[in-house]
C-alpha cells in the first residue's frame, strides 16, 4: 500500500519492510546500519529479519541484497529490525505549510538504561545486532545540519519519555529503561521552501516533533507489550 508522506516522499509498508522512496534525493542524518551518517539518499528502508537466524553476510550486505532484489535503485539508508512489522505506527501532521511524519517499529527484547554495564568490554568492539526501536522522521522543511542534530536529540528524549511512561525496566539495573541496546534513528530534511534552523523545545517545530515521536513510540511499544503478555498467557 502506497502512502504519500511529503510532496517528494512516499511510503510502502509490508510484512517484511518499511520502504520510503524519494522522487528527489533527500539529506538524511542517521545511525542506520547501511549508509549511516549524513548523506543524500534515494530511499530509506527498515527490513524485518529473524532474530534467531544468523545472517550469512554482513548486515550491510543483507540490506543491500534485499534492496537489489526489490529493484530499489540508488543510494539507500537501511535499517534492520527483529521487531514485528505489526508494531509499525505512523503519526503525520501539517502546520503552517510544513509536513512532519514519524514512523516507528519497536520491540522490547533488550531494554537498557543509558549507562548500564555493557556486555562487550572491548572499546573498539563491533556490535552488529539488529535494531529494536527504529524511528524515522521526515519533514518537508529544509533543516540546517545543526537542526538535524538537534532533532535527533528531541527524538531520543521523546523515545525515553515513552519508555518511562510505560515503566519499561532494564534487566541489567532494574531501573527505568531509556531505550534498547540496538535502537536506530533517522531524520530526513525536505526541500522546502520553508527552512528550519532550530528544533529545540522552545519552538513549535520541536514541540510537535517531540509530541509526535512520543505518541508513535508509545503506541508501538504498547502493541509489543500486549503481544508479549498474550504470548505468556498461552
Amino acid at each position: 500500500m502506497k502512502t504519500e508522506l511529503t510532496q517528494y516522499a512516499s511510503l510502502n509498508h509490508s510484512l517484511n519492510h518499511i520502504h520510503i522512496k524519494f522522487s528527489l534525493p533527500h539529506r538524511v542524518l542517521s545511525s542506520a546500519v547501511l549508509n549511516g551518517g549524513l548523506i543524500k539518499a534515494d530511499h530509506i528502508v527498515n527490513i524485518k529479519v529473524p532474530k534467531s537466524v544468523v545472517c550469512p553476510s554482513s548486515p550491510q550486505q543483507t540490506i543491500a541484497t534485499y534492496c537489489e532484489n526489490a529493484n530499489w535503485h540508488g543510494l539507500t539508508v537501511g535499517m534492520m529490525t527483529a521487531a514485528s512489522m505489526d508494531s509499525f505506527r505512523i503519526v503525520k501532521e501539517s502546520e503552517q505549510g510544513i509536513d512532519i511524519a514519524v514512523l516507528v517499529t519497536s520491540g522490547l527484547s533488550n531494554p537498557r538504561r543509558v549507562g548500564d554495564r555493557a556486555e562487550h568490554r572491548v572499546m573498539a568492539a563491533q556490535w552488529e545486532d539488529v535494531g529494536t526501536i527504529n524511528i524515522i522522521v521526515l519533514t518537508s522543511a529544509i533543516l540546517t545540519e545543526a537542526a538535524m542534530v538537534e532533532a535527533l536529540l528531541i527524538i531520543t528524549e521523546a523515545k525515553s519519555a515513552a519508555l518511562q511512561d510505560a515503566k519499561v525496566l532494564s534487566p541489567v539495573s532494574n531501573t527505568i529503561a531509556t531505550g534498547t541496546g540496538t535502537d536506530s534513528a533517522a531524520i530526513v530534511s525536505g526541500h522546502g521552501p520553508e527552512k528550519v534552523g532550530y528544533c529545540g523545545k522552545h519552538v513549535l517545530f520541536g514541540e510537535m516533533l517531540g509530541r509526535m515521536v512520543n505518541e508513535a513510540v508509545s503506541a508501538s511499544i504498547a502493541w509489543d507489550i500486549e503481544a508479549r503478555q498474550r504470548s505468556t498467557q498461552r
